[in-house]
């Protein structure tokens, strides 16, 4: 398979290239595919949510799920307790992500020795 065998959008037929690239850099960012696959099974408190993706910052994750929350993709819900407790889960958008992010993680995991093998053999060279 090719590029060319790739049916992309053109702006010809009502889309925005330049949209879609936001988007796809949105989804593509480094903490984007942990913070939606954290939240497929629904709400997580933000420090639960920090607590499962090893090595994303405090500030890091509010960036990201303020940048996921303006997308439409999550959904931020405060409770007025004290202390406040904040929730957030996918919403329906988000959710239709998850069939496509998943099969981005299972990929990966599938093919880490594969391509850690082909790193060795490039760097050797």
């Amino acid at each position: 398979m090719t590029l060319s065998d790739i049916d992309f959008p053109t702006p010809g037929e009502g889309a925005d290239c330049g949209m879609v690239r936001e988007i796809l850099d949105l989804i593509g960012d480094k903490w984007t595919l942990y913070i939606i696959a954290t939240l497929k099974d629904g709400p997580v408190r933000f420090n639960e949510l920090r607590r499962r993706i090893d090595g994303i910052s405090q500030r890091m994750l509010t960036i990201n799920l303020r940048g996921l929350e303006r997308n439409g993709l999550v959904k931020r819900t405060l409770f007025p307790t004290i202390p406040p407790r904040v929730d957030y889960e996918l919403t329906s958008v988000g959710r239709t992500l998850l069939a496509p992010v998943m099969a981005l993680v299972t990929w990966a995991n599938i093919n880490q020795e594969t391509i850690q093998d082909a790193r060795v053999r490039y760097d050797a060279s």
